[in-house]
């Protein structure tokens, strides 16, 4: 989901971009066709509709971000807390990182993370495999390597 979120923002610059080129050929048209006086109003006539066309970009934009599913960062979950626990945002965000990087620092050792009522991370082992190149069809070997895995608790799963 994030990633359609993402698309929808970087193409939102584009048409913003496209509009003012097409107020600029409408506006140089314009100029090459009458006095100076007619020129004016036709250039602002041309930014209006460049600057409508911007607003209903943004608001098309807007909506569809805020029609998918909003995203938690732990930037929010950090002011959550300090509002439940009277902290400052500073200190709650501190502990939230410091907590990330625990997780990090265990996982490489190799350990299993036991969150009740979250579920369980731990790093899984791939053994090395013969794959096959999509486009040519042609055998690959693919290394061995790592992953983390998530196997989310039973009361995670209920509630959902």
């Amino acid at each position: 989901m994030a990633k359609t979120a993402t698309k929808v923002s970087k193409k939102a610059p584009a048409k913003k971009a496209a509009a003012p080129t097409a107020a600029a050929k409408a506006s140089s048209k314009a100029a090459k066709a009458s006095a100076k006086a007619p020129v004016k109003a036709a250039s602002k006539a041309a930014a209006t509709k460049a600057s409508a066309k911007k607003a209903s970009v943004k608001k098309v934009a807007k909506a569809s971000s805020s029609a998918s599913s909003p995203i938690l960062t732990l930037r929010h979950i950090a002011e959550k807390l300090s509002e439940l626990h009277e902290l400052p945002k500073r200190q709650a965000n501190e502990m939230l990182t410091q907590v990330v990087e625990l997780i990090a620092k265990s996982l490489k050792k190799g350990d299993k993370i036991r969150l009740s009522g979250l579920g369980i991370l731990q790093v899984r082992k791939r053994a090395a495999r013969m794959g096959r190149n999509p486009q040519t069809g042609e055998p690959v070997k693919i290394k061995a390597s790592k992953k983390i895995a998530f196997r989310a608790a039973k009361d995670l799963k209920e509630a959902i």
